[in-house]
C-alpha cells in the first residue's frame, strides 16, 4: 500500500482519482490548491503525489519544486490539461517522473501509478542486495539503501531522478549509455524524444558531484555515443 497525496483543484476529478486509487488498496489523501498542497506534500512522507499543474495559488510546476528540494525520494505524477511538448518537458525538467494529459482514462492513471511504484520497489530492491547497499568510488561514496550521496565526508542532496541516474552509472562503471538507454532505464516508458531531459540531469549531477564540472572525473561525455561512469 503507498500513501498517496492528490493535489486537484476540480473535485470531481480529485474524487474519481482518489476513488480508483483507494480501490487499489492506496492510502489517499485529497486537497484543492496549490498552499495546501505544498502544505500538505511537506508535513508528512508520501510515496507518490498525483499533481495537477494548473492550480489556485501555486501552481504544480512550483510544487513539484519545492517538493523536490525537500523531498527528493516521492514520486510525482503530474496531471496537465496541455498537451504542448514544452509543458511536459517543464514537468520533467522540474523533476516530475511521470505526467498525464487530461483527459485521461482512470485505467491508465492506475497502470501509471502502478508502473511508477514497481520501478520504486525495484529500484530499492537492486539496493538492498548490493554489497552492503554501498557503492565506493574514489572520495564518492553512495548508499543505495538509505539513499544518500557523498563527498569527500561532504553530504550531497539528489533529486530522486538525479540519485537513480547517479546508481545507474555507478553500479555499471565503464559501461557507455545513449541517452536514449537512459530515457528508458531511468524514466521508463513513454519518453522518447526527450532526450535534452536527460542533459539537463547529466549538468545538474555534474554541478553538485565534481569538483570542476567542466572536466568531470565521474559523469563523463563519450563523444558521439553519450555518457559512462569513469570514477575508480
Amino acid at each position: 500500500m503507498a500513501h498517496v497525496l492528490v493535489v486537484e483543484d476540480d473535485k470531481d476529478i480529485a474524487h474519481l482519482v482518489s476513488l480508483h486509487l483507494r480501490d487499489a488498496g492506496h492510502d489517499v489523501k485529497a486537497v484543492h490548491d496549490g498552499e495546501d498542497g505544498l502544505n500538505a506534500a511537506l508535513a508528512e512522507s508520501y510515496d507518490l503525489l498525483v499533481l495537477d499543474v494548473m492550480l489556485p495559488g501555486l501552481d504544480g510546476f512550483e510544487i513539484c519544486r519545492h517538493v523536490r528540494e525537500k523531498k527528493p525520494a516521492t514520486l510525482v505524477l503530474m496531471l496537465t490539461a496541455k498537451s504542448s511538448e514544452l509543458d511536459r518537458v517543464l514537468g520533467l525538467e522540474l523533476g516530475a517522473d511521470d505526467y498525464l494529459t487530461k483527459p485521461f482514462s482512470l485505467r491508465e492513471l492506475q497502470a501509471r501509478v502502478k508502473a511508477l511504484l514497481r520501478r520504486k520497489e525495484k529500484l530499492q530492491t537492486v539496493a538492498v542486495a548490493s554489497a552492503a547497499g554501498l557503492i565506493s568510488s574514489g572520495a564518492l561514496k553512495i548508499d543505495t539503501e538509505k539513499r544518500e550521496v557523498e563527498r569527500a565526508g561532504e553530504m550531497i542532496a539528489l533529486t530522486a531522478k538525479e540519485f537513480d541516474l547517479l546508481v545507474q552509472f555507478a553500479q555499471h562503471p565503464g559501461k557507455v549509455y545513449s541517452r536514449t538507454q537512459l530515457l528508458d532505464l531511468v524514466w521508463g516508458y513513454g519518453y522518447e524524444g526527450f532526450e535534452h531531459t536527460v542533459n539537463s540531469h547529466i549538468n545538474r549531477l555534474r554541478a553538485k558531484l565534481e569538483l570542476d564540472p567542466a572536466n568531470p572525473e565521474y559523469i563523463q561525455t563519450v563523444w558521439g555515443i553519450g555518457y559512462k561512469f569513469g570514477g575508480e
